[in-house]
This record gives C-alpha cells, structure tokens and sequence, in this order.
C-alpha cells in the first residue's frame, strides 16, 4: 500500500506585513480572505513552495544533492533554468533529475510552430503546441492566520525625495499563521527527498510576497505530523483559531471518534504540553517538545518504511 506524509503546521506569533517596494502605489496590502464569516489574511501556497526551493538553493553549495533546477538570482531579480527542457526526465528512473522539479513540480507550455494564417498540413489538421510537465509530489494548503484581520496600518514616509507615492501606508497584522501539506513519497523518482522536503518545512524562515520582504517567522511552533495509508489528511487547519495557548479539539475529537488512529500521529512543539496533546499520547501517538525533535523521529520511521 502506499505511504502518505500529512503535515499540520502552526507558526510562531508575529507581525505580518510587506514592504513597500518602488511603485507599488501609496498602500502595501496583505492578501486576505473570508474565512469562517471574518475577514482574515493569508499567504499562497506557491510563496510557500517558492521558499522551499530557495531554502534547497542555499544549501546545494554544501549538499549538492540538493541543487535546484530553476534558481533565484537575488542580483537580477530573475530565475534562471539549469535544464528549462527537463532532459533528464525521459528516463524511467532519478539519475540527473532536480529536487524541486521531483519534489514541487513543473510546465513548460510552447505555442504552436504555425499560427492559423499559416497553409495547413496535407492532412488538414492544424499544428498543435507542446507541453511537458509534471506534477508535484508535494501538495500545500495556503495558510491563514488563526486570528481576524482588524485593519492595521502603518504610515510612513519616503526619506531623501518627494513625490506622489512618499507617504505611504503598510498593512500590518499580528497572529499566527497555519497551513497544511501531503506528501506522497513513493511518486518521487528519488524517495530520499521526502526526508529534504521535511527538513525545508520544518526549517523555513521567511515567506513573503514583494521583492522587499518583511521578516517573519514561518517555521513551526507546533507541527502534527501523519504517516498513514490513509490518502486524506483529515487534519489539515486543525489547530483552533485565536487560541493561546494553541489547542486542536478537531483533531483530539476525530482520534477520539476513531476517524485518526493516534499511533499514526506525532506531534512536537509548544502543543505538546497541552492536556489534549497528553491525551492523544496515550492513545499511541509519539510527543515530542521539539519541532525539530518530532521531524527527526518521523525521518527515522520513513526511512524504516520505505527501506531507505
């Protein structure tokens, strides 16, 4: 059967904002959404993706198994491609192949070689685009901030010059974030990247939009983790809004219901020494003070199940 990582991740609690950046009008706004009948913000999962790729670039001088295809050049504010025609991937097997192409994902949609003005083939048939793609083995939930948005802002001004955009005004929101992801090892080309991909999450530091980031903590403060047959989450945003400390009833409730079967689970961080926390430990499932702790037993137990 197939294995199935599921991850529930709560941030630290801190002020979300981004900064200004040149032309971008007099007011930086935060992203938000209607999320249980109040306004809240969040971030996409593809700035959450993006920071696991540039986490791997970072690293790849000292690891190179970790080198990304597509890389971020801070100094032209660009990405640039090792292998844009994914070469490597006409093989059945991982030899060549990047990480973040395996782990997160890619396209590359051409146009067709000829327009409709163009004289059609002797068939009749008009020439088609290609396509070569492939889905990520990794799939993120965007995060949403465990407390309502209550429309703070900022008003600054532009030192040095005077002109339309110099008072400007940044959104600026106190809370936490949370958000959730699947990984499915076995579709991987090269399995040990489920336990790099770990590693990223449990380790990102910045996720922002903008070119000028404003710095805030996206690592975990608390994290559940599920490796299980089971291909839904069934814990994904499970910690409770506006709560302090963090609690999850939805999730101690659905391993109470038998929904989750608690030795599947393992949890770490500050959650850890909540009373429902106690709880499902003993109904099975592995506690951990330590974000990083928890991550490192759970890599012990993939490696075991997937004859790493």
């Amino acid at each position: 059967m197939t294995w199935h990582l599921h991850g529930a991740i709560i941030t630290p609690f801190g002020t979300a904002a981004n900064n200004r950046g040149e032309n971008e009008g007099n007011i930086t706004t935060l992203q938000k959404l209607l999320w249980r009948g109040s306004v809240h913000t969040t971030v996409s999962a593809e700035a959450i993706r993006w920071a696991i790729r540039y986490f791997w670039q970072r690293l790849s001088a000292e690891r190179s198994e970790l080198a990304t295809n597509r890389q971020w050049n801070d100094d032209r504010d660009d990405n640039t491609w090792r292998d844009q025609k994914w070469t490597a991937w006409d093989g059945d097997g991982g030899e060549g192949t990047y990480i973040d192409d395996d782990v997160l994902g890619f396209m590359l949609a051409e146009g067709a070689k000829s327009d409709g003005s163009d004289i059609a083939s002797p068939k009749g048939k008009k020439a088609k685009g290609t396509i070569e793609k492939r889905r990520g083995a990794l799939e993120v939930t965007r995060a949403v901030s465990s407390t309502p948005f209550a429309g703070d802002i900022t008003f600054n001004a532009k030192s040095g010059t005077k002109g339309s955009t110099s008072l400007y005004g940044t959104e600026v929101h106190a809370t936490r974030f949370q958000y959730g992801f699947t990984l499915t090892p076995e579709r991987l080309r090269v399995r040990r990247r489920a336990l790099d991909t770990l590693d990223a999450i449990v380790a990102l530091g910045e996720v922002a939009g903008n070119h000028s980031r404003f710095h805030y903590d996206f690592s975990p403060d608390s994290i559940v983790l599920r490796l299980t047959h089971d291909p839904a989450p069934r814990l994904l945003y499970c910690f409770d809004d506006e709560s302090e400390p963090v609690r999850m009833t939805e999730l101690a409730r659905k391993v109470e219901a038998g929904d989750i079967d608690a030795k599947e689970l393992w949890l770490g961080g500050a959650i850890s020494t909540t009373e429902q926390a106690k709880e499902i430990a003993r109904r099975g499932a592995r506690s951990e003070a330590g974000v990083v702790p928890t991550s490192h037993a759970l890599k012990t137990e993939l490696k075991k199940v997937l004859a790493l």
